[in-house]
């Protein structure tokens, strides 16, 4: 039986409309390109839906979005809608097409705008959770099982949200995990003693008592780490080593990273993961699938809970720290650089956000029977729903 990978892509790229045009403004660091959604474009999401590769004496395309696990951002997908009608329907139809071969699709929503959902009030939260959900059901044409996380970002409040809207999985770094145990009476293990086995899934439980669950895959971060940062996608063999090394018996290698890696970080990472996904694995007898597809009949047998605090991430060694105060993540800078000016402007937009979502809530009675309810639907304009 072959052991069984995942390789997950997270696709995304903020709204950069002029919201007075409705068009991408010219973006000169982009050239030779107008902008940088078409340079990213052109560099890894079309790239990766039509990867030619050689086997044997034949050159065939191949669509890497048919054997990888994936999300694209809706803001990303409504932007390509328009812009490349036909990579958009390659990445629809290779949803489609795993659905089929492995009765779960290979495609996963995420939460509708870049936001870092810990930092974010619970009602924002559950309207990103539903506009994701409904965004991902208008485009794929059926619900999606599990949701992507922006920068995996998330704490108690989050995972209670998830569960609520019907969300089977997310992805985490391991140390995103606190402690974990065996569902069968074990004692709870503490991380730094020892690790989360990230080639098993674990539950999560709502904190209400209620025995609604979520199912948290940790992703391996050491294949994540080289494929993002040593270009491990250089060498389809190597990168499927990884792998393979790491299988077990009834578990899943997987790792998470941004999809852009694929050709637009790392130039031909594309091909990479096209021999990897469709040539190699087979050699080295690897068989891609998606978290769906592993969940389907599996029995999990341990659960997890979070680390403490604010919340965590995938890109923030301080938790969730870079997006509100200067916790020293950075790329770099002159000397005394700092960045001490994260925390007083966000204090400046929470204070306008929350003075504009008290107007909404005064007037919004006045016109809606649940300005709030009213709200959530509105997604429906947003995607263009018709039905």
């Amino acid at each position: 039986m072959a052991a069984s990978l995942t390789v997950h892509g997270h696709f995304y790229q903020p709204p950069r409309e002029n919201p007075w045009t409705g068009t991408i403004d010219p973006q000169k660091s982009a050239a030779p390109f107008h902008d940088w959604n078409e340079r990213v474009h052109a560099e890894a999401y079309r790239p990766n839906a039509f990867a030619k590769i050689s086997i044997g004496d034949a050159e065939v395309e191949v669509n890497n979005f048919e054997r990888m696990s994936f999300d694209v951002g809706p803001t990303l997908l409504h932007w390509m809608e328009t812009a490349d009608p036909e990579t958009y329907r390659r990445i629809i139809d290779a949803d489609h097409e795993s659905l089929e071969r492995l009765g779960h699709g290979n495609a996963i929503a995420q939460a509708y705008h870049h936001t870092i959902l810990p930092l974010s009030p619970l009602r924002e939260v559950r309207t990103q959770v539903r506009w994701g959900l409904a965004d991902f059901r208008h485009r794929f044409g059926h619900d999606a099982e599990g949701m992507w996380l922006p920068e995996t970002a998330t704490n108690d409040d989050v995972l209670d949200v998830l569960i609520e809207e019907g969300v089977a999985f997310t992805i985490l770094a391991p140390w995103q995990g606190r402690a974990w145990r065996d569902l069968d009476g074990g004692h709870w293990v503490d991380v730094g003693r020892v690790p989360i086995e990230t080639r098993l899934p674990h539950l999560y439980r709502h904190r209400d008592g209620s025995g609604r669950t979520i199912v948290l895959f940790f992703y391996d971060a050491d294949i994540a780490r080289r494929i993002a940062f040593e270009q491990a996608a250089g060498s389809a063999e190597a990168l499927i080593s990884l792998f393979a090394d790491r299988a077990i018996d009834g578990g899943l290698v997987h790792a998470a990273t941004d999809g852009e890696t694929y050709g637009h970080h790392h130039r031909f990472g594309e091909l990479g993961l096209a021999y990897s996904l469709f040539v190699e694995a087979e050699r080295h007898g690897m068989e891609p699938t998606n978290y769906g597809a592993f969940l389907d009949g599996y029995q999990v047998t341990r659960e997890a809970s979070l680390v403490d605090g604010a919340g965590s991430s995938w890109s923030c060694a301080h938790g969730v720290g870079r997006w509100a105060t200067d916790c020293g993540c950075s790329t770099g800078g002159s000397e005394g650089w700092n960045q001490k000016w994260r925390e007083p402007l966000r204090a400046a937009l929470d204070l306008v956000k929350r003075s504009a979502d008290e107007t909404f809530d005064r007037l919004g009675w006045e016109l809606f029977d649940d300005p709030w309810a009213a709200r959530d639907a509105y997604v429906d304009v947003v995607i263009g729903k018709t039905d």
